[in-house]
């Protein structure tokens, strides 16, 4: 397999090449004593065409870190932009149709809608934003992750690999740049994790996507271009061309100054 060699980094050079960008991006939650500064000055960029991994220790900001460079949430300070396009100037109407129409989401509840098809729910996000979608479109994005055959099943007809390949097939049908990921696998066994995040791989090798994860699993880290270690609301180390031992050795050894500091500050 061949993969990207991973360039994140904040010199202005490598930023122009970069899919996913922030800059001096700081999170607070809270006023006063009791304020908890969750992102702490944040320059990073996420490579196109690439598929990153965020790991840290619990507490440490990595999924504030995805939610603020999605536009789910926005930072306290500092700028993110998705080719291009600053986010944090955007009103929450435009920023709302931009996560719609150029990005893909997959969480690890699988957010499905059980009264819905599997078909019904792969078109939901279209169907709330309007958009025409091509004949035979859902059927063809169905077929490549292998459930063609589910098309009129309900969610509960299906196991947890299965409800993730939808949840997936949900958000490759509307041609996103950026995919973001969640825990997508930490609901599922090793053989479904592993499935799943084959198909990730792919939308990145021949899909052309972008693809930012956080996991706290190193085998689903290794399957990335890099990982990006996360601390203390900081990133703090950075790993290319992973594999799980190597994965799991960094984290190791970051879980246990993480605990000797007493965590997030």
């Amino acid at each position: 397999m061949t993969r990207t060699v991973y360039s994140g980094n904040v010199s202005e050079a490598v930023l122009a090449r970069n899919s996913v960008e922030l800059r001096e991006v700081v999170k607070v939650y809270g006023e006063g004593p009791t304020a908890a500064r969750v992102l702490d000055g944040v320059s990073w960029g996420f490579p196109r065409r690439t598929f990153t991994a965020v790991m840290g220790p619990s507490g440490s900001g990595k999924s504030t870190l995805l939610q603020c460079a999605a536009g789910l949430d926005r930072p306290t300070s500092g700028s993110v932009s998705i080719e291009g396009t600053e986010l944090t100037t955007l009103d929450e109407a435009t920023l709302t149709r931009l996560r719609r129409d150029r990005f893909g989401f997959i969480f690890q509840s699988y957010n499905l809608v059980p009264t819905l098809t599997v078909a019904q729910n792969v078109t939901l996000p279209m169907e709330f934003a309007s958009r025409p979608i091509p004949a035979g479109a859902v059927r063809n994005v169905l077929a490549r992750l292998g459930l063609e055959q589910y098309e009129h099943s309900r969610p509960a007809a299906l196991s947890g690999g299965q409800q993730q390949r939808v949840a997936i097939a949900r958000a490759l049908l509307g041609d996103p740049t950026v995919i973001f990921a969640d825990e997508p696998t930490g609901a599922l066994d090793s053989r479904a994790a592993a499935e799943v995040l084959g198909l990730l791989r792919a939308a990145v090798d021949s899909g052309g996507r972008t693809i930012v994860m956080v996991t706290h699993d190193p085998v689903a880290a290794a399957v990335a271009d890099a990982v990006v270690f996360f601390a203390d609301g900081r990133v703090v180390d950075v790993l290319p061309r992973p594999n799980a031992g190597a994965v799991a050795a960094r984290m190791a050894r970051l879980a246990d100054g993480f605990a000797e500091q007493g965590g997030m500050r």
